[in-house]
């Protein structure tokens, strides 16, 4: 029998790759413009193609992305690999949606772009996520339970079809926040501080707005630090920071190549989204009416698409009484950092978005204190938390399925936007049916069988775990919850 982690991440990287998105989406395909142009011409303008997207900047006479490079920089090796298979490039094509052969070349690019991208960085996380739920109860299982509500029963589901830097950011969150774990724990090693620098610097390349998440790891790091002996904490600090400003170095390279200094910011030539200028880049001050509209509205309320979140509310008190403060205290301040953030963009809404997909870093922290629950719950109680985990994976599977894009126009995106809208009129994107002329019903129950092969298998491998003894360290000294 396969490990616990080998098969969760296999459950967690078909699901994110075998369900696709609108590859026209302006969003996600300037990132995707931006990836061709520099493989194939060497340079990061999107001349060519900025007449098919709205999500643009404009320096001069030339059109770039208006997005941080994250998604397109890892994009990079995807295409010129997919190109190179193919013998095939966007040279002679007809630069419109309406084309046959140029709607499949894109496609094909980021379907092949978002599986190598963001289900494998989901599937990292949800294991991550497996294995701070053993360091903190000391259950692999009340991790795998973690694991699986964030990766498969949120909206991160669909945001990993996609080329939005959502996804990657969020799993990247997880991923340092067990790093720190590890690196700061009596089994610590020589590379998790290095790589949880890494992981959080990389979070800045691919959405700049992750310093206001990455921030309270930071402080987290530092204070999980305090019980090291001196000489490691100060070379895991050094380590953490070299690492952090080396992932900024990409970055410096990509603003050389487009704009010809390493210190502009597409954002600042954004074209046609005059909100921008308020504020930092749009960024204003909480709005109550906001708040209450991504936390519980019809039309982006995050309880909607992710009700699985809300057993991490009794997870922060359990984890606070049963003496795991510093990483309470980091689910609620990344959390509130993530809807207050969101509140104060003025295009709060995402425009085609199901869920609040700015507010998405909160289920990162929020899924922290999911595996306390669950290994503090008894029989009834984990019945009762695995139909909530149930149905928040079956409403994010018909999201995934059908469109994470939700029309900007439905007053409640998952009823209008993608029940009524895709997934029940059976507007379904897999891969049997978008590459091998299968039908979308069949599509997707061929993912369910593959599917429910591997959940099995990792119920039946977890149950053969035993339970180990908690190794989280709050006082420089290993202790039972």
């Amino acid at each position: 029998m396969a490990r616990p982690s080998v098969l969760l991440f296999a459950l967690v990287w078909l699901s994110a790759a075998w369900f696709g998105s609108w590859h026209w989406n302006p969003n996600s395909a300037v990132r995707l413009f931006a990836a061709i142009s520099i493989v194939e011409e060497g340079h990061a303008a999107i001349n060519r193609y900025e007449h098919l997207t709205i999500d643009k900047a404009r320096f001069g006479p030339d059109f770039f992305m208006d997005k941080a490079p994250g998604m397109t920089l890892m994009a990079l090796p995807v295409v010129a690999a997919t190109d190179l298979a193919t013998g095939d490039r966007a040279a002679g094509k007809v630069m419109a949606a309406e084309d046959p052969t140029f709607d499949r070349y894109l496609k094909l690019r980021q379907w092949l772009a978002a599986a190598a991208i963001n289900a494998t960085l989901l599937a990292l996380a949800a294991v991550a996520l497996m294995d701070v739920g053993r360091r903190v109860t000391g259950s692999a299982g009340a991790g795998a339970f973690a694991g699986l509500a964030f990766a498969l029963g949120t909206p991160l589901w669909g945001w990993a079809t996609t080329l939005f830097g959502h996804c990657a950011v969020a799993s990247l969150l997880v991923i340092a926040v067990r790093l720190v774990l590890k690196g700061t724990s009596d089994d610590r090693g020589r590379w998790e501080a290095p790589l949880a620098g890494l992981a959080l610097g990389w979070a800045l390349v691919i959405e700049h707005s992750a310093l206001v998440f990455a921030l309270p790891i930071g402080l987290f790091a530092l204070w999980r630090m305090r019980t090291l002996p001196r000489e490691a904490a100060v070379r895991a600090a050094v380590g953490a920071v070299i690492a952090g400003m080396a992932a900024m170095v990409p970055l410096l390279g990509y603003n050389l190549l487009a704009f010809g200094t390493p210190f502009r910011l597409g954002y600042s030539g954004v074209v046609g989204w005059d909100g921008m200028d308020q504020g930092l880049f749009g960024l204003t001050y909480p709005h109550p009416a906001v708040l209450a509209e991504i936390l519980w509205g019809a039309k982006r309320g995050m309880i909607w698409v992710a009700p699985v979140l809300l057993a991490a509310l009794p997870g922060v008190w359990l984890l606070w009484r049963r003496g795991v403060r510093d990483l309470a205290v980091l689910v609620v301040a990344g959390t509130v950092a993530a809807f207050l953030y969101n509140a104060s963009y003025v295009y709060w809404d995402g425009g085609n978005s199901t869920g609040p997909r700015h507010a998405m870093p909160a289920a990162a922290f929020l899924a922290l204190a999911l595996p306390m629950v669950w290994a503090a719950a008894g029989r009834a109680a984990r019945a009762g938390l695995a139909l909530l985990l149930g149905a928040s994976v079956a409403i994010n599977l018909t999201i995934a399925a059908a469109e994470i894009t939700a029309p900007w126009s439905a007053e409640n995106a998952l009823v209008d936007g993608v029940w009524n809208g895709r997934f029940l009129p059976g507007y379904l994107r897999t891969i049997p049916n978008e590459f091998f002329g299968f039908s979308p019903w069949t599509g997707l129950a061929m993912w369910a069988v593959a599917a429910a092969m591997l959940f099995i298998c990792l119920w039946f491998s977890l149950s053969r775990q035993s339970h180990a003894t908690n190794i989280y360290r709050t006082d420089g000294a290993a202790r039972r919850p």
